[in-house]
């Protein structure tokens, strides 16, 4: 059984500070994965995280285009795999998941075989309103620490 941390968050805007606060911690070759239903906020916290990163200009969902690149303290990849198949094995995630950046997967769960066993999964949940639970699953002695210097 995976330990499990919730966190609510009140507004768009305090979502993003979340994230931002995680991006300010990672390093390259981290990876972060994001769940949620459509709407949850998936996007709004990669916006939050690529600002944590240094990465200037718009951010927005990669959903046609599977990945985008930004440029930052350190490339952040911003995927979003919600129409892959089984193809996947083809596209190469592991030059972004090993490579010098930081990778933020939407839908994650459906490229599971794919991913890296050491990651920070995140599924995020629309209370009413703005409000979100951020629920982080850390797995893995880095994301653990990390999470205990998000969360203590």
């Amino acid at each position: 059984m995976k330990r499990e941390y919730k966190v609510t968050t009140r507004s768009a805007e305090e979502t993003k500070q979340w994230a931002r606060r995680l991006a300010e911690r990672v390093q390259a070759r981290d990876v972060i994965t994001l769940e949620g239903d459509l709407g949850a906020g998936k996007t709004t916290f990669t916006q939050g995280f690529a600002k944590g990163l240094g990465v200037s200009g718009v951010v927005n969902s990669p959903t046609f285009t599977i990945v985008k690149e930004y440029a930052g303290r350190m490339p952040l990849y911003h995927m979003d795999v919600y129409r892959i198949e089984d193809e996947f094995e083809e596209l190469g995630f592991e030059e972004y998941f090993y490579g010098e950046g930081v990778t933020v997967v939407e839908w994650a769960s459906r490229i599971q075989a794919a991913l890296p066993e050491q990651r920070l999964e995140i599924e995020l949940k629309r209370l009413t309103g703005d409000e979100r639970e951020i629920i982080i699953y850390p797995h893995g002695e880095r994301f653990e620490q990390l999470r205990k210097e998000l969360l203590e």
